[in-house]
């Protein structure tokens, strides 16, 4: 019988999530169907030569006056993007279709829907917009518009969508003005520019009686739902009902975002943080609910030891000196190897074996794993990359030194059922059990003092090699603390192209 087929090795998993394999051949594949070329193998090394994947593909939709316009210009100027709006391909581009599109605005007929679509293909397969993206501005209108540009293989990655009450879009729209030189909208109440160049050009849009707002009002609400049916898993609604650089704010964060992906997610998740923040327990917390393999460097450290094998031989004689799972070192001590507070340190060659080990077992491989005590500097962050053990989350927990000091200082443990217990959050519950209660030497002020001191020595370093951490506020309830890391774990890493506000 043929042996069950390992999973990839990590080298090959970390290089596949870091190239993002998956999705650049889940693109491929997505645009051969849409356009069935004659030779697919071509067509798949010009997709592959245009490297555009990461280019953005934004709708901007929305009701009249709710700031559409101000909104897809300023994210063509942070993206670098092409704008592309109802004007843009009237007036501004020479297409094959625009003096048909021109021809029904001038007897003042509806431009179809079919000649919409294929003015913004025509538009969109321009090497601008492809190399560059797109922000398509009030597009689609319609449920049939987005079917018509979903056939034609335009699909937005995300779509924004502006909302206010209808009272503020009148009050709005009767006070907008245009410039016709930058096509930079403002308004007589609400954004009046300084420069008085600019006042004495402005002009008042045609079409702006409150008659007029109403019926395109009611056009708006009447359509929408559709599309919003066809855009739910990307679209993200906005309140436009507020200051103009929130709303900027807010789409910027969610253009940003990545949706969930169905590439294969192996989690390899390292917690670093003060002692006293609560590693453990999220760890812990972390490994019940998604079965990944909880490690602790410092216990299996002591595990090697307890099961006598041949690098916990070698360890052994680092604990018997006076290691207390404590094996890191203070800067001060690294040349001549020797322990922060007076006793031996385990070298760092011996626990990075001892840990690859454990990290390329077929649990870990399969399963992930959560890991804490381990790396506590930027050298042994670059041990544990040069061991190809790279993890995908990496998070930094962050707590006050009063916090810390409260957290360890008063833990206390009993010695015959060896049950812990805290002097403030958890007190013994009988008077006997609180008389025979003893304080671990480590949770003494003075080496909580020390451990904290030579944490912070370290962690800038390490904050700056792992460049894409994640903070935690550690300073609230575990289970709050828990929701968010969940929540950054399940999620994919903000587009690391774009800039940010």
């Amino acid at each position: 019988m043929a042996a069950p087929a390992r999973p990839w090795p990590p080298p090959v998993g970390a290089y596949a999530e870091e190239r993002e394999l998956f999705r650049l051949l889940q693109n491929m594949l997505e645009e051969l169907l849409i356009h069935k070329p004659d030779d697919p193998i071509q067509y798949m090394i010009n997709h592959l030569k245009q490297n555009n994947d990461d280019a953005p593909r934004i709708c901007v939709l929305g009701p009249p006056a709710s700031g559409k316009t101000t909104v897809a210009m300023w994210l063509c100027k942070h993206l670098d993007a092409i704008r592309i709006s109802q004007e843009t391909l009237l007036f501004k581009e020479i297409l094959a279709l625009t003096r048909e599109a021109k021809m029904y605005k001038e007897r003042k007929q509806k431009i179809p829907n079919a000649l919409w679509a294929n003015l913004i293909q025509e538009r969109l397969s321009n090497v601008d917009c492809i190399k560059q993206g797109w922000i398509l501005e009030g597009f689609p209108e319609n449920q049939e518009q987005a079917w018509m540009l979903q056939s034609s293989g335009i699909i937005p990655r995300h779509v924004v969508v502006l909302y206010a009450p209808d009272t503020v879009l009148i009050e709005r729209n009767s006070g907008k003005r245009l410039d016709p030189f930058t096509e930079e909208v403002y308004h007589t109440t609400f954004d009046w520019p300084s420069d008085p160049l600019i006042q004495q050009r402005l002009v008042k849009p045609e079409d702006l009686s409150e008659q007029e707002m109403s019926k395109k009002l009611l056009e708006y609400h009447r359509n929408f739902p559709g599309v919003f049916q066809i855009y739910q898993k990307v679209l993200k609604s906005i309140n436009a009902d507020q200051p103009s650089m929130d709303v900027l704010s807010q789409v910027l964060t969610y253009v940003q975002t990545r949706h969930r992906s169905a590439a294969p997610f192996t989690p390899r998740i390292l917690f670093c943080g003060p002692p006293g923040s609560g590693k453990s327990l999220q760890a812990a917390l972390i490994a019940q609910k998604y079965s990944v393999v909880n490690i602790c460097c410092g216990q299996l450290l002591k595990e090697a030891v307890a099961d006598k094998t041949k690098l916990g031989e070698l360890i052994k004689p680092y604990i018997d000196n006076g290691y207390p799972a404590l094996y890191w070192r203070a800067a001060s001590c690294l040349n001549i190897g020797e322990r922060p507070f007076g006793s031996s340190i385990v070298p760092d060659n011996l626990v990075m074996k001892i840990l690859a080990e454990r990290l390329n077992t077929l649990d870990c491989m399969t399963n992930g794993w959560v890991l804490y005590g381990f790396p506590r500097d930027i050298e042994q962050g670059e041990q544990l990359q040069k061991s190809h053990i790279i993890p995908n989350r990496v998070f930094f927990f962050n707590l006050p030194y009063e916090s810390i000091m409260e957290r360890l200082s008063q833990r206390r443990i009993d010695p015959v059922t060896g049950e812990r217990y805290h002097m403030t959050f958890r007190p013994a519950p009988t008077p006997e059990i609180q008389v025979r209660l003893r304080q671990n030497p480590r949770d003494k002020e003075e080496n909580i003092e020390k451990r904290v001191e030579t944490y912070y020595r370290n962690v800038k370093e390490l904050e700056d090699f792992y460049e894409d951490a994640i903070y935690v506020n550690a300073d609230q309830d575990p289970h709050v603390v828990f929701e968010f890391i969940e929540s950054c774990i399940i999620k994919p890493l903000p587009c690391k192209k774009l800039k940010s506000l």
